[in-house]
């Protein structure tokens, strides 16, 4: 990335002036004092401050040069329509919490208003937190979609399939017309792209997991689902199917590229190799399996194996916030303390894991998760204070000492989300207004 001599100067009409550059390209390297050029949404070149006074003396400096510049974070498993859920059932077992808690609360207030504006609350806080790409399951994914594309993030939208009756679907036909549907209205679309989202193998029947394998083949499109959550999912569904639920899916032709797998806290060996070999992807969601006490994702083994692994929040209800920071040093630490091995997960495969392994998982890679010429302008500011000094090495103080509230500024496609800590297309004021409502609405239902 790193251009010192050239012939020819490239168009461009941005330039952001770094103290240091994470690229988390192929090498992972680290550039010292260099500025971003770019033009529209489109990283041009990474070059030292000198010469890009040198080649571009006309651009107009945006001066970053005490901060970190990082590619965007990718939240790579959530549920933002559910954002204002949070707090409601804290310390409960996963299937307690959904059946007599959650899917309660649901039934009597899913709709489109709430979907909507829990998702721009969802966003507001990803965005102040670093994350530029968010892989989104849930209820009303239009209005997720849209609300997406006003707050300006990028997005891929789950549409969800399950054979509980909601009021966004009331049977199997209705998801499967809505998905397509889905499907049909972004498919071109530059920020939002679109998945099957099969809430999990106990939740689908079979014949319906066949039907999406048959559609994302014929589709090319992602498949997102919750495997392997709990030891309890598990062995009720060999008890019920006779086979391991990753089995199954396998046998109907679902681990492959486009399986986005999360949780996977219950994994064999064999099951980490059919994995690798089939290309699927796991999402590792540390907090929110800590909390509802799930299990341990074996992230280091997973990585080790060859899979793709990367990171996501799960949703604000079960987690209790959207903060991949968070996400990155607790995946860093736990995979340290579940494989007895300090070196497990170091800090720059942590970050990996919330930059270019998100963007692979979500087919992404080509446009962003990488600070590199000819990629989309996702990028991050993160403002060192003084808890991150000295600073010897940027990737693990990034990891292990930096956290959500350094972060100053925040582009998608080239377009400033936010710019020190002040939002530019979102009203920080409003939503917490909206807030307020719902929480009144919310107690009085329960």
């Amino acid at each position: 990335m790193n251009n010192t001599t050239k012939t020819e100067t490239p168009a461009a009409d941005s330039r952001i002036d770094a103290g240091w550059v994470l690229t988390v390209d192929e090498h992972n390297t680290v550039l010292e004092n260099h500025s971003i050029i770019s033009a529209g949404d489109t990283i041009v070149e990474c070059l030292p401050h000198a010469v890009a006074d040198q080649h571009y003396p006309e651009l107009p400096i945006i001066d970053r040069r005490t901060s970190i510049v990082m590619p965007g974070l990718i939240n790579a498993h959530t549920h933002l329509g559910m954002h204002y859920l949070k707090g409601l059932a804290d310390d409960k077992p996963l299937m307690e919490w959904l059946e007599n808690y959650i899917w309660p609360i649901e039934g009597k207030l899913l709709s489109n208003e709430f979907v909507a504006a829990g998702t721009r609350h969802g966003l507001a806080e990803s965005i102040a937190g670093g994350v530029t790409c968010v892989n989104d399951m849930y209820f009303f994914p239009d209005t997720v979609a849209k609300t997406c594309i006003d707050c300006g993030i990028r997005a891929v939208v789950g549409a969800p399939i399950m054979q509980l009756a909601t009021p966004w679907a009331s049977s199997l036909d209705e998801y499967f017309d809505r998905a397509i549907s889905i499907h049909d209205t972004f498919r071109d679309h530059p920020t939002i792209s679109t998945a099957f989202a099969p809430h999990a193998p106990y939740t689908v029947p079979t014949s319906a997991l066949e039907k999406i394998a048959t559609l994302s083949a014929e589709l090319e499109a992602l498949v997102h689902m919750h495997v392997h959550e709990t030891e309890t999912e598990v062995l009720d569904y060999i008890k019920a199917e006779g086979v391991r639920p990753i089995a199954r899916l396998f046998e109907i032709g679902l681990i492959n590229p486009y399986m986005i797998a999360v949780h996977l806290t219950q994994l064999t060996n064999d099951e980490i190799n059919l994995l690798a070999e089939n290309g699927a992807s796991a999402i590792h969601c540390p907090e929110s399996n800590l909390k509802l006490a799930s299990g341990f994702c074996p992230a280091a083994s997973l990585a080790a194996g060859g899979v793709n692994t990367a990171l996501g929040t799960d949703g604000a209800a079960s987690n209790n916030d959207l903060d991949m920071f968070g996400e990155m040093k607790t995946a860093a630490l736990l995979a340290k303390a579940v494989s007895g091995d300090a070196s497990a997960l170091p800090a720059i495969d942590a970050i990996r894991m919330v930059t270019i392994n998100g963007a692979k998982a979500l087919g992404l890679n080509e446009l962003t998760g990488s600070l590199e010429a000819g990629k989309q302008l996702d990028m991050i500011c993160i403002e060192p204070d003084i808890s991150m000094q000295p600073m010897y090495d940027v990737a693990s103080h990034v990891v292990y000492c930096a956290n959500r509230e350094r972060v100053t500024d925040v582009w998608v496609a080239g377009n400033a989300l936010l710019t020190k800590k002040r939002f530019t297309q979102i009203d920080a004021n409003e939503i917490s207004q909206t807030a307020k409502q719902w929480q009144q609405k919310i107690s009085a239902t329960t």
